[in-house]
């Protein structure tokens, strides 16, 4: 069966827009120009489109989908068992957090009595999947869906005191920094104690600490609106100020 861009935009609930643009970047080409000029896009096509947006919704940028789409040695079939095992690890994390909600609305109505250790664990599980909405594809195109996964069960089994000591430490950074800014110095006592705060801040996330990384997280701060915003709320020009003093402190160049 073939399919002109409307409808097979239709059938995968994506935009005419989308396809244009994997179109352009050579991730999805029709199958052939018919000669009103339309797309046309047949079985082959709906099947690559389907394991397009398979990886999409894990998290891999179009960059990479379009490496191992492409790749001479590329396997449809352990793909596609691929996709199951993570799309079953996503629903097993999904299910545990909505059974959390549930106990969690028991306890609130008196039906249940929930511990400390069970509302902490739906809480990070929360937590989790939080960061990997808002902030998912930029960490794992960056650093690599591996690290990010590594990254988010470290945090799984975090400790609640060791909650407790990084939120601390994420207030006394911003405590730091809003004060280590007045020195208008981000190589200044304060503006290098704040950079070691952060970097004890993400320890706590990361399986191991790598200056590159440390700089490269930095540089993110300020590339990225959403982590500038962060920043920036609690004094203008603190995300630039805080990526100079983590250059400073990493050694690293701007």
């Amino acid at each position: 069966m073939e399919y002109t861009i409307q409808k097979l935009a239709k059938l995968a609930g994506v935009s005419t827009r989308t396809l244009r643009y994997y179109d352009e970047i050579g991730i999805l080409n029709p199958a052939r120009i018919n000669s009103s000029g339309y797309r046309i896009y047949g079985e082959n096509e709906v099947d690559l489109l389907q394991q397009i947006l398979f990886y999409r919704e894990l998290g891999v940028n179009l960059e990479q989908i379009k490496e191992m789409i492409t790749a001479p040695n590329f396997d449809k079939a352990a793909t596609l068992k691929e996709h199951k095992k993570k799309l079953l690890e996503k629903r097993a994390q999904i299910n545990a957090l909505i059974a959390n909600v549930e106990k969690t609305i028991a306890s609130e109505e008196g039906k249940i009595t929930m511990s400390n250790k069970e509302k902490f664990e739906g809480f990070k599980k929360k937590m989790v999947e939080d960061n990997e909405k808002k902030y998912g594809e930029e960490i794992r195109n960056k650093y690599g869906n591996d690290t990010v996964d590594k990254s988010n069960q470290k945090m799984m089994n975090m400790s609640q005191e060791d909650y407790e000591t990084v939120t601390k430490l994420g207030q006394e950074i911003i405590e730091t920094l809003i004060e280590a800014m007045k020195t208008g110095d981000p190589a200044s006592e304060l503006a290098q104690k704040t950079a070691d705060l952060h970097k004890q801040w993400i320890t706590y996330f990361w399986t191991e600490y790598k200056k590159e990384a440390h700089a490269g997280l930095a540089q993110m701060y300020v590339d990225d609106e959403r982590f500038t915003a962060y920043y920036d709320q609690y004094r203008k020009g603190a995300a630039e100020f805080l990526r100079d003093a983590i250059f400073v402190y990493t050694g690293m160049e701007k």
